[in-house]
């Protein structure tokens, strides 16, 4: 075939094929949901395109001129190409299904995920999605999940990985506590805050210490391994602690604090077993959530 010679898009032929069939552009525009003088100019670009004239006036309609007829069998054909296509991929998105199982950090898996796995479910419905939330690592090689999301690059060659833009972090308190504490505005002050930590906290600390803050161990008043807990004690105006900006900024009560420090930056992977380059459902999965996280 000589594809050069394909000189005209489907929108175009498409406006020819409705208008020939409802035999008017006011018809023809209603059965596409366009304006009119938006389908006259489809019609008319077609024309001008193929430099011949596709239809003549019939009392308050249209009918297709000869070479109009002789093109309208050929657009016809392409139309109910183009609606079994339709078809077809709609009838692949209901077709495809099965589990899947996703491990992220809890704060991901509770702020992030539930957004893009909503769209997920509208797109896919047949695929079921278990999400892991956990802070630590999962085997994706003992199949622990089929699909990670990480703050570390993987160093199995077997996983497939893909880098996603990286996290930023800030420090937060609520509104209660800077009304009583705050505000934060020197080293020396923020020096003087309660921290909400983590069940360990050596690299939080060190991290502040490199900013210039002299934080102290005894500073952390209070602590949890679950980040979801940690932000609810932060969250109630126990002390200061630290967030993803995106999830951060969007919780009501709080305020970023210390802004005069460099916003942490972190690292944001999605992993999986290496399953991914046969299995089109996870490929499907792990596609989706690259592009919703991008």
């Amino acid at each position: 075939m000589d594809w050069s010679k394909i000189s005209f898009d489907w929108n175009r032929a498409r406006a020819f094929l409705v208008t020939a069939e409802e035999g008017s552009l006011s018809a023809a525009a209603r059965a596409l949901g366009l304006a009119q003088p938006t389908l006259g100019r489809q019609v008319s670009a077609l024309e001008e395109e193929l430099g011949v004239a596709l239809f003549e006036r019939a009392g308050r309609g249209l009918v297709p001129t000869p070479a109009g007829l002789e093109m309208l069998e050929h657009v016809r054909n392409m139309g109910e190409a183009a609606y079994g296509l339709s078809r077809i991929a709609s009838g692949q998105a209901h077709s495809i299904e099965g589990p899947v199982s996703i491990t992220a950090s809890e704060v991901t898996s509770a702020y992030v995920l539930p957004p893009i796995l909503a769209d997920l479910r509208r797109t896919y419905p047949g695929i079921r999605v278990e999400v892991v939330a956990s802070n630590a690592l999962r085997d994706l090689r003992r199949r622990e999940a089929d699909i990670a999301l990480r703050h570390v690059a993987p160093d199995d060659p077997d996983l497939i990985a893909r880098k996603l833009r990286p996290g930023v972090a800030r420090l937060y308190a609520a509104q209660s506590y800077l009304d009583r504490a705050g505000p934060f505005d020197t080293p020396a002050q923020l020096a003087q805050a309660d921290f909400v930590g983590f069940d360990d906290n050596q690299s939080f600390l060190e991290g502040l210490n490199a900013y210039g803050v002299p934080i102290l161990a005894q500073q952390f008043i209070a602590s949890s391994g679950s980040h979801l807990v940690q932000w609810q004690m932060v969250q109630q105006g126990i002390g200061v602690g630290v967030m993803a900006e995106r999830i951060g900024d969007d919780t009501a009560g709080m305020a970023r604090i210390a802004t005069w420090l460099e916003p942490f930056r972190y690292d944001a992977w999605l992993v999986a077993h290496r399953e991914l380059r046969t299995s089109r459902r996870l490929r499907i999965v792990f596609d989706f959530l690259a592009k919703s996280m991008a």
